[in-house]
């Protein structure tokens, strides 16, 4: 992937995550032959809301998304925010809800990671091209 390629990349998605959240979740639920939720975090040191749209696999009540950031060395800002704040809204769809975000343990990520290379095969590329270990994240609805 090029970085030009890259770029357009993040613009779209970009571009998408507005559209979800503007239409109250009613457009952007599917994209093409997968599902994208929106995973509200709140910032590290800002303290502010900030909000990602993620891939995602369902696992019962459960949520499963990928911290990868591309292939980075890096994790996503994301993931850093739920190291301090655990403590998230997730909607799917039109359906928003509270939830607790956790690390899979070695267990869950071995039957679910090839769950997750079945939905975007670019997953695998990813991990080959880190010397991270690209987490697994659960989101568990707050009862």
């Amino acid at each position: 992937m090029t970085p030009l390629d890259r770029q357009l990349g993040l613009r779209l998605l970009g571009l998408h995550q507005l559209v979800y959240e503007r239409s109250g979740g009613l457009i952007g639920h599917r994209l093409g032959h997968i599902q994208m939720l929106l995973l509200r975090t709140r910032g590290r040191k800002s303290g502010e809301q900030r909000t990602a749209a993620l891939l995602y696999l369902a696992d019962g009540d459960r949520y499963v998304v990928v911290g990868s950031k591309g292939g980075s060395d890096a994790p996503p800002a994301w993931l850093l925010n739920l190291e301090s704040d655990p403590a998230v809204e997730v909607q799917v769809g039109t359906r928003r809800f509270a939830a607790t975000a956790r690390q899979a343990t070695r267990g869950e990520r071995g039957r679910r990671w090839p769950k997750m290379t079945r939905l975007w095969p670019d997953y695998e590329r990813y991990q080959s091209q880190t010397r991270r270990k690209i987490p697994l994240i659960i989101l568990e609805p707050v009862s």
